[in-house]
């Protein structure tokens, strides 16, 4: 018996190796994209963005396909127009799939036969948002595209051993723009082409280390600001707004600063960091940045003036002032700084994780203000846990706020539990590891643990799997006077506070 199961791990063991190394042939139905280009038109005056996606693939699968989704990213983020999609030169019409809205089945005449290649066209139009809503805008002359869901996706064709979608190790990302445009875009720009139209053609080559692709493009006017750490290039529409955000630099470095006193440099530094002011502050934001900012300062106005458009872009509304629109860019500065963005998943982390920037800017502020931000950021997540739904505001909307909160509170209690310094050898280890793939609240428990030795999930259950959060912290945060500051715990002092040996959370 013993054999035998050797002898069956054995072939596992040397089937995955195979799979891995690319030695065997495809085991299940699916395609690859040998070339791809994503085209950005926007002209003069543009009352749209065009958007012309071009697919060369070819089935290198097991049996023909009889049909393919696509991602068309229409959402409430994205307002945009009916897609045309082509199949070689025939239209092809795009039926819903019931995954979900933006998913569509492309349902093919024949069927798509082995080793047969064709070409995927899919266009469409961003549109201006409609009114009331936060789709994202754009002004008559300047625009940016965010890296995530402003591009078509394919992903894998469904079933056992299915693959497909992914895009080739090089790719082409081409933007037309008029003529005296400033343009950053995700990759290497190869060359530009000025044309009699007006135009200007940017090609610029994408790999896999480029992560999402992004487009920032206007009439601005660049100032650049260098400092011992950082480079920083200001975009601005006008002389005010490149005033206001020339002051907000310093703040903004200084809590770059910050960061890496704290959690130490990160594992791959940005040599050049943009601040972009928006093309239309209305549809520059998303709702749940101004619901975050809210934990760290309940003084900050509803709508929220800063949002990370890339790893190394922050879009900001300078009309709140320099030094509202600097603690609004903290949280994005952070998610830059953790590494957010180099990964799928940048834009769909779920709390407790997604607030982790969050906690990272609220760490700075404390440093640069002053220890009494502590309590007092604390206190106004526990409130935010303890109240009940404000006139007004539904039950759903309520429990996300308090979902928040409470995720924030979990790092400060990671933080007391384990002590200062085991919190910021952990997630150094972490973002080092985790670099170039995201990191998720394993990576964090797994960090935790390879630093401490100790379970670290029965901590995370302790705090994850109950309503609200664990009784001696709240008693140790709501006592403290509101000008005062509780210094972190240690490791030792905090062990008294552990749950018994063999008690479950």
């Amino acid at each position: 018996m013993r054999l035998q199961t050797g002898l069956g791990l054995g072939v596992l063991l040397v089937f995955c190796a195979c799979w891995a190394a690319s030695c065997a042939s495809p085991l299940g139905p699916g395609y690859a994209v040998e070339q791809q280009e994503i085209r950005v038109h926007f002209a003069p005056d543009a009352q749209s963005i065009h958007i012309a996606a071009e697919y060369h693939l070819r089935n290198t699968g097991i049996r023909p396909i009889e049909q393919i989704e696509v991602l068309v990213p229409c959402t409430r983020r994205l307002h945009c127009g009916p897609a045309t999609i082509h199949w070689d030169s025939t239209e092809i019409s795009a039926q819903p799939a019931p995954e979900g809205p933006r998913n569509a089945v492309l349902r093919f005449a024949e069927p798509w036969s082995l080793s047969a290649a064709h070409t995927l066209r899919i266009s469409y139009d961003v549109l201006p948002p409609e009114p009331g809503t936060a789709a994202l805008g754009f002004s008559a002359d300047a625009f940016y595209l965010p890296a995530a869901r402003w591009s078509p996706e394919l992903p894998q064709v469904p079933g056992l051993f299915g693959f497909g979608g992914a895009p080739p190790k090089k790719w082409q990302l081409t933007v037309e723009i008029p003529k005296g445009f400033l343009v950053h875009t995700s990759g290497v720009v190869q060359k530009t082409r000025s044309e009699s139209s007006g135009e200007e053609t940017y090609h610029a080559q994408q790999t896999g280390e480029d992560g999402s692709p992004f487009v920032v493009a206007g009439r601005y006017t660049a100032q650049e600001i260098r400092g011992a750490q950082q480079k920083v290039i200001l975009w601005s529409r006008s002389p005010a707004s490149a005033q206001i955000l020339r002051q907000a630099s310093a703040p903004m470095a200084t809590t770059a600063k910050a960061y890496n006193a704290i959690f130490g440099a990160p594992a791959h530094r940005l040599p050049v960091f943009w601040i972009v002011e928006c093309p239309a502050p209305a549809g520059c934001f998303s709702h749940f940045r101004a619901n975050v900012v809210a934990l760290l300062d309940e003084q900050q106005p509803d709508q929220p003036s800063a949002e990370l458009a890339s790893a190394d872009t922050v879009m900001v509304d300078p009309s709140k002032g320099a030094p509202k629109m600097a603690a609004a860019a903290a949280p994005s500065l952070a998610a830059s700084w953790l590494g957010y963005g180099r990964s799928p998943g940048f834009y769909e982390q779920t709390p407790p994780m997604s607030l982790l920037p969050v906690f990272a800017a609220a760490q700075s502020r404390e440093r640069i203000e002053g220890s009494q931000v502590r309590a007092a950021t604390i206190r106004r997540a526990l409130r935010l846990i303890a109240q009940n739904p404000p006139p007004g505001k539904s039950a759903a909307a309520a429990d996300q706020s308090r979902d928040r909160a409470k995720a924030l509170l979990f790092f400060y209690g990671l933080q007391d539990h384990y002590g200062p310094e085991v919190f910021h050898n952990a997630i150094s280890h972490m973002l080092y590891a985790r670099a170039k793939r995201g990191f998720d609240l394993d990576d964090l428990i797994a960090a935790f643990e390879q630093e401490t030795h100790q379970n670290v999930a029965q901590f995370v259950r302790l705090w994850l799997k109950h309503p609200d959060v664990p009784a001696e912290f709240r008693a140790r945060y709501e006592g403290a006077a509101s000008d005062e500051q509780l210094p972190p715990r240690t490791a030792t002092t905090a062990a008294n506070d552990s749950p018994s040996k063999g008690e479950t959370p």
